[in-house]
């Protein structure tokens, strides 16, 4: 997914090294955002954050008119059902994504879903743009074959702009030139005209998956189990260990018994929960199976 942490453009330093700001963004505000963002979507924002709340939501406040972050802030609380709720939570949501990311996990995926008799399902929980959603539509296609069809890929995320993008499923050539040329000519439509410099997913590939708006702090969540496997990779480290725990608890019941938990590089679960069991590469497995 993209990244859309932005810098500080240099026309905004002063010369005594001040970023020159036409909004007002105080420290009771910076704090309120996070009170907020945590309650909202359970993301822990760090202190060092504080530039790319405010380059991210400054667009809010100028769309709306608003020129202190304090009086944005109000309207929001005041109007816990508005729509503009999921525009912030967008905007302070990262998406930061690619085609296969963390290579090492696909062919352990295709490995065990190759012997199933049952249709296979898959729940990528932080689906972003489509990278890696369609990433495992690829592996499903080049591991089962016309049994492919029968597959479903849950994709959910929390960033409506970013699902947007999912289902368009149209990338720059350049970022899908990072693909060995097989998969590129199999699962992807060049294109021309207007739209030279992008290609598209092949509508086999996208058939395969679903993509839904999910909150994984929401009480009720709109899906269903069991799954073979669930991708939660490189989301958990947004959230605090407690939020961590709740979510590992509430995935276990939607796995089937030897259903794969798969993991980001950098996230450990063995010492959040005990559900699961750590099997290697940073995939686990039901501690009960």
């Amino acid at each position: 997914m993209s990244v859309r942490e932005r810098g500080i453009d240099a026309s905004q330093w002063t010369s005594n090294g001040q970023i020159e700001r036409d909004l007002l963004l105080t420290d009771a505000d910076f704090v309120r955002i996070r009170e907020l963002i945590y309650q909202r979507a359970g993301i822990v924002l760090a202190e060092h954050k504080r530039e790319m709340v405010y380059s991210r939501l400054a667009k809010r406040l100028r769309h709306h008119g608003i020129t202190r972050f304090t009086d944005y802030l109000s309207r929001l609380e005041r109007q816990p059902d508005a729509k503009e709720w999921e525009a912030f939570t967008n905007a302070l949501t990262t998406n930061l994504t690619a085609f296969f990311r963390e290579a090492h996990h696909f062919p352990l995926l295709a490995e065990h879903i190759k012997h199933k008799q049952e249709p296979v399902t898959i729940w990528c929980s932080a689906a972003s743009t489509g990278e890696e959603p369609y990433s495992l539509a690829m592996t499903l296609l080049e591991t089962l074959g016309p049994k492919a069809s029968q597959a479903k890929i849950i994709a959910t995320d929390i960033d409506t702009d970013a699902l947007s993008k999912a289902r368009m499923g149209i990338y720059p050539q350049e970022q899908v030139r990072k693909l060995d040329d097989a998969r590129v000519k199999r699962f992807f439509q060049k294109g021309t005209g207007n739209h030279i410099g992008l290609a598209r997913i092949r509508p086999e590939v996208s058939a395969l998956v679903e993509f839904l708006p999910l909150n994984l702090l929401a009480p009720q969540w709109p899906i269903k189990g069991s799954f073979d496997a669930i991708f939660c990779r490189n989301i958990m480290i947004y959230f605090d260990k407690d939020t961590q725990a709740k979510i590992l608890k509430r995935f276990a019941p939607l796995m089937k018994p030897d259903g794969l938990l798969f993991a980001g590089h950098s996230e450990n679960f063995s010492y959040i929960s005990d559900a699961f069991k750590l099997r290697g590469q940073t995939v686990y497995t039901l501690a009960k199976q």
